[in-house]
């Protein structure tokens, strides 16, 4: 059966829904276009042969010249590319990184000092050129938010304003078709990892909540599926698990899965929806636990108990310890790390660098206070029954992946 038409915002999301790129574009061929492509994505994706032919009708300029995790240097090069062509249209087509470098060089463009923007020292971003997205992974979500991931000198920074919000989002699932296990497993457990932590977060309101539990129903029933026997209808759930997702966290931001998963990731190599996913379970059980001397939601300890309770629901758990046990299966199912026991991150020296690095706006939206040591003791956390991923080749353990594969 046909996925329907998805219309949240500007967004586009069907089998096919690439095929509408040209009526995006509209009839005049003058306008210059600054396409801002991951290579490898748009090749094996298939969008290079459907839209190719489309592109060289128009006045297309191409940059291909960054790599994984956007960093201030590739953005810096693909501003001097947008300054040199000066784009009306700027097309990102790839993984996060694609997508978010696109969305830093149409809103950092216009300015004398970037970095210092990036860095909140200086004027807010603006943008002239209109930004559409096609995201070719399912799990990041970043057509759907405001905001923006770089790195300068080592250190991340996200740049949060309503300008680098995409203004059509085009979502084929047809793209996903040969996306290998890995990178499937590893977008879409951060696709379930951004609405489960937007449902506890300090920022949840109604519309979130809504986007998010939608996002977790699908995502959490067809994440498997997805990674192990993909069809189309599979695909097409884990791209609207995404985008919910996506817009979720544009409301919320998320909480501390994420800001425990930075240093995971740049130090240890570990994708990012895995070194997400490998503090979900014990960070639900600290939630849960919450009470009104240590709740940072002004609502109050029993309203972000509700909002887990909901949680639950959404997974189809009775109870928190039912909700682990799915959420530990499900990522054994699909191959994964559990803990970070599982993927070799165990001496004291490696977590304490994870503390000390943990991003502390994130930090701040979760709804329970933190110090040094719980987080550490939620880095510490094994599960009761011993790893057991499969030995399959197509259940590769994720924890060996090459550090780039959440942005293909």
């Amino acid at each position: 059966m046909p996925t329907p038409l998805m219309t949240y915002l500007n967004t586009i999301l069907r089998p096919g829904a690439l095929d509408e790129l040209e009526s995006v574009l509209g009839d005049d061929l003058s306008p210059s276009i600054l396409a801002v492509i991951d290579k490898t994505a748009y090749v094996h994706s298939g969008a290079c042969a459907r839209i190719e032919g489309l592109l060289a009708l128009r006045r297309t300029h191409v940059f291909t010249d960054f790599e994984p995790n956007p960093k201030i240097e590739d953005v810096l090069r693909g501003i001097m590319v947008y300054k040199s062509c000066a784009p009306q249209i700027i097309l990102a087509i790839g993984g996060g990184t694609a997508i978010d470098t696109a969305k830093l060089i149409s809103c950092l463009a216009h300015t004398d000092a970037p970095i210092n923007v990036v860095q909140g020292r200086d004027v807010t971003p603006s943008r002239q050129a209109r930004l559409i997205a096609i995201p070719t992974t399912a799990g990041t979500g970043s057509e759907a938010t405001q905001f923006a991931v770089v790195y300068i000198d080592g250190q991340k920074y996200s740049l949060d304003h309503s300008t680098l919000l995409p203004d059509v989002a085009i979502i084929d699932p047809s793209l996903m078709q040969s996306l290998p296990p890995a990178v499937t497993a590893a977008t879409g457990l951060d696709a379930l990892c951004q609405a489960i932590e937007s449902i506890w977060a300090v920022n949840a309101n109604d519309e979130s909540i809504e986007y998010a539990d939608q996002a977790i129903e699908l995502a959490y029933g067809s994440l498997a599926e997805a990674t192990r026997h993909p069809t189309l209808e599979t695909r097409g759930a884990m791209c609207r698990a995404s985008h919910l997702a996506g817009q979720a966290i544009n409301i919320t931001r998320t909480t501390a899965c994420h800001a425990l998963s930075y240093a995971i990731t740049s130090t240890h190599g570990i994708p990012h929806g895995i070194a997400v996913a490998m503090t979900l379970i014990p960070v639900l059980r600290f939630n849960v636990a919450v009470c009104d001397d240590d709740c940072t939601d002004p609502r109050g300890a029993e309203a972000v108990r509700s909002r887990i309770a909901r949680l639950l629901k959404s997974l189809g758990a009775l109870t928190v310890d039912d909700a682990c046990d799915k959420l530990q299966r499900l990522l054994q199912d699909i191959g994964c790390p559990v803990c970070l026991s599982h993927a070799g991150i165990t001496s004291p020296s490696a977590v304490s660098e994870i503390v000390q690095s943990v991003n502390v706006q994130r930090m701040l939206n979760n709804p329970r206070v933190t110090t040094p040591s719980i987080l550490s003791e939620i880095l510490r956390w094994t599960p009761a029954i011993p790893d057991s991923s499969p030995d399959d080749p197509e259940h590769q353990h994720a924890s060996s992946l090459p550090h780039h594969v959440s942005h293909l």
